[in-house]
């Protein structure tokens, strides 16, 4: 009698345990797997929270800066923050030298509510605070995010990573958009009041990472809980040597680089179209400005949102990081070719609308995916220096370029002009950029691809 008769209970497959309710939900936008759920939402939490004190902040300093500064003082500060940022990625390259990982992050954010406290007291005081204080929330937001990321990194292996990113840049997405709401809702407690709840808010996000660190460090496996790997200060060179002797490293900033070279140009070039149109609107322009702003800000938040629900998971999943790299830069191109041959008001907001949105879901996902494949001192010092400092370099340059262009008479078809050879460059940086990523990996991305097409 064969065995199938003798055991005919073994012929049939045991039933697949049931998901997790967390990990159903959470599947309907990423690949969640087992038991990966808890540290994803707490992560997803912290980067939330702390897009939400960034929001706080940036509506605490707009009446400080702009009524003691101005406009024009505001307009200049990048090229500040650019220097500042120089020693700030420095110092965080020397103290990720010499301090644990979890030491690291819990001496840069309480160095930040310390300073929020600082600015509190001497706010109620009726210290003048505008121009550093707006020079100081511009570090922070770098730094901080920067560093969110870098954890986020160091603890997720890159197959992980790459699956996960797509779940907890939903908080990154959706704290953009809440924030804003909620720093909208608590106005009345003036700008100094907001800076205490940005504190607190701070404090809880580093409650929530020490949670996931325990976490992680408990389940991990033996390899990853060597406190050598994981926990021991990160050694190397400083974070501008690491990025200057690594070609992928250099692409990436070559990349970050470029991006906010365009994008903020591309900034200029709306509000002068806009302003343009609104003087020849019959309402009045200040009123006819804040509607289009108000209007184009939910379309931009709106599109960012839906696009890292349903597509960005999707997205790297299936085409990978190489072609999810160069999808921002190409869409750009479009952009502004389409703009520069219909140079109306309409078709430049509508691109910059889906610029704007690939940037905050799918551009942004993916750079944070692409820092996996990296050392640990890559991901906490090189990684300061190119979320920091380039992308100041990048609003430094777009700032000479309309300088230089608002001196020199150049239409706004020129300035779009001058984005579309930019965006050339991005694009060109971004394959580079790829290919450098296939052969740091090891797998070529089709191969890759259809692997996990076949599963």
């Amino acid at each position: 009698m064969s065995a199938a008769v003798l055991h005919p209970v073994s012929t049939f497959a045991r039933p697949r345990p049931l998901k997790h309710p967390l990990e159903f939900a959470l599947g309907l936008f990423a690949d969640v797997r087992e038991g990966e759920a808890p540290t994803a939402l707490l992560l997803t939490l912290n980067v939330f929270l702390l897009l939400t004190a960034y929001y706080l902040l940036k509506v605490a300093r707009e009446p400080l800066i702009l009524l003691g500064g101005g406009a024009e003082v505001k307009s200049y500060a990048s090229v500040g923050q650019s220097i500042l940022l120089v020693f700030v990625a420095s110092g965080y390259g020397w103290l990720a030298t010499h301090a644990r990982r979890m030491a690291l992050i819990s001496i840069v954010t309480i160095f930040f509510v310390i300073n929020l406290i600082f600015f509190w007291a001497l706010g109620v005081r009726g210290a003048p605070l505008g121009v550093p204080f707006f020079l100081w929330v511009g570090i922070f937001n770098l730094t901080t995010i920067a560093q969110f990321w870098s954890f986020a990194a160091d603890i997720y292996s890159e197959e992980q990573g790459k699956r996960l990113f797509p779940v907890i840049g939903i908080g990154s997405s959706v704290g953009a958009v809440a924030g804003a709401a909620i720093a909208d809702a608590l106005l009345f407690l003036g700008p100094f009041g907001l800076m205490l709840v940005a504190a607190g808010l701070l404090l809880v996000c580093l409650g929530l990472t020490y949670a996931v660190s325990a976490r992680e460090s408990a389940h991990a496996p033996k390899a990853r809980r060597d406190g050598r790997e994981t926990e021991a200060p990160i050694g190397g060179a400083n974070g501008f040597a690491l990025v200057l002797r690594d070609r992928y490293l250099l692409l990436f900033a070559a990349v970050i680089f470029v991006l906010n070279w365009v994008t903020k140009t591309g900034d200029y070039i709306l509000d002068r179209q806009l302003i343009a149109v609104a003087h020849e609107h019959g309402t009045s322009a200040h009123q006819y400005i804040g509607n289009f702003k108000a209007h184009y800000f939910e379309w931009v938040n709106v599109l960012g949102v839906l696009i890292q629900l349903f597509a960005v998971s999707r997205i790297i999943k299936y085409l990978g990081l190489r072609v999810a790299l160069i999808i921002m830069p190409l869409t750009s191109l479009m952009g502004y070719g389409i703009a520069s041959m219909t140079p109306v008001l309409g078709v430049l907001a509508a691109a910059r609308v889906v610029e704007s949105g690939l940037d905050y879901s799918l551009s942004n996902t993916t750079r944070q995916a692409l820092w996996l494949s990296t050392t640990r001192d890559a991901k906490y010092k090189a990684k300061q220096v190119i979320d920091t400092f380039v992308v100041r370099a990048g609003d430094v340059l777009s700032a000479a370029l309309v300088w230089i262009g608002s001196r020199t008479g150049l239409s706004s078809s020129g300035f779009l002009r001058c984005n579309m050879v930019l965006s050339m460059g991005w694009l060109a940086f971004a394959l580079l950029l790829g290919r450098a990523y296939v052969r740091r990996t090891g797998t070529p991305s089709a191969q890759q691809t259809g692997a996990v097409l076949a599963q």
